[in-house]
């Protein structure tokens, strides 16, 4: 997955394990802070990670994106012991936290892998790569995001969506059946982010070369707690949908001047492949990789034409 269409490649069904595409809903549709109901298999990448029960809290706690038919992308701060997976339970295919989803599946977790160096998400490196127990099955309303090359751009003032279950104000959470919410948010350039923060005195905070921020200097619309983890979608310019950012933190919730940080997906490429070798990962590499696949094609038949003569 995560490599732009190729129709040579695709059609003639090269690579069979990678033909599910990335980044193409099938459902097309014309609380996050300030966000709306989304319709149901809009977002066919977005998971619901849950914690079993005890006796303090258990349930949702944070959200995540399928970027292969076993592995799940998530924030490294949703798994403080990441060597104790028992607890954790991973859906896919849901629309609602506490309604009927008859599209979804649940799994375990064989490990979660994050980087090694990762303290807390201030610091960055806030990332986590899940693998889960049993694939899943791809369908309308379970299908994997696309994750962008190293050297794809996200400028400021491209408009994006993040999506989740969390509080749609600070300490309020989603209420009633729980659909997952979508808000569109513009991508702040880094500087401008780190001027936002710089105007609260009471607490520093650095905005990191693998971080990414997303919302309005105004306020009103913003990621919150329990979005953590999730995916912060891009469309580009042939429409598939590519992940710039995982949620990480903010300073509440879409309080002026303090826009939603996220990782920096871009910046998390080795990571990435070292852990998932088969990873696609959408950008000029793919273009190259698929033009390869295509020549193939293309030698294989005109051998097969000259066998037949």
């Amino acid at each position: 997955v995560g490599r732009r269409k190729c129709n040579s490649c695709l059609h003639l069904g090269i690579l069979a394990s990678y033909a599910q595409e990335c980044g193409r809903p099938t459902i097309v549709t014309n609380r996050i802070v300030g966000g709306i109901d989304a319709e149901y298999g809009a977002w066919p990448w977005q998971v619901d990670i849950q914690v079993g029960p005890t006796e303090i809290s258990g349930g949702h706690i944070c959200g995540g994106s399928i970027i292969t038919e076993s592995w799940v992308l998530s924030a490294a701060h949703c798994f403080p012991n990441p060597d104790d997976v028992s607890s954790y339970t991973i859906y896919v295919g849901r629309h609602q936290l506490n309604g009927i989803n008859q599209h979804q599946s649940s799994h375990f977790v064989r490990r979660v892998v994050i980087p090694t160096d990762y303290r807390n998400p201030q610091e960055g490196k806030d990332m986590a790569l899940v693998q889960l127990s049993s694939p899943v099955t791809w369908s309308d309303y379970v299908r994997p995001v696309c994750l962008p090359a190293s050297g794809t751009l996200f400028s400021g003032g491209m408009l994006c969506y993040v999506t989740g279950w969390g509080n749609v104000r600070n300490d309020v959470p989603l209420s009633g059946v729980g659909t997952l919410q979508e808000v569109k948010v513009p991508i702040i350039s880094q500087s401008s982010c780190q001027e936002m923060y710089q105007t609260n005195p009471k607490e520093t905070v650095d905005i990191l070369y693998d971080m990414i921020c997303a919302g309005y200097q105004q306020g009103g619309k913003d990621s919150c707690q329990g979005d953590s983890g999730g995916p912060l979608v891009c469309q580009m310019v042939n429409e598939t949908w590519v992940q710039a950012g995982v949620v990480s933190f903010g300073q509440g919730c879409a309080l002026p001047n303090q826009p939603g940080v996220y990782a920096r997906v871009t910046t998390f490429s080795s990571f990435l492949r070292n852990t998932i070798p088969e990873i696609r990962l959408y950008g000029r590499a793919n273009r190259k990789w698929c033009g390869r696949a295509a020549m193939l094609v293309s030698c294989l038949s005109t051998l097969l034409i000259l066998l037949q003569r």
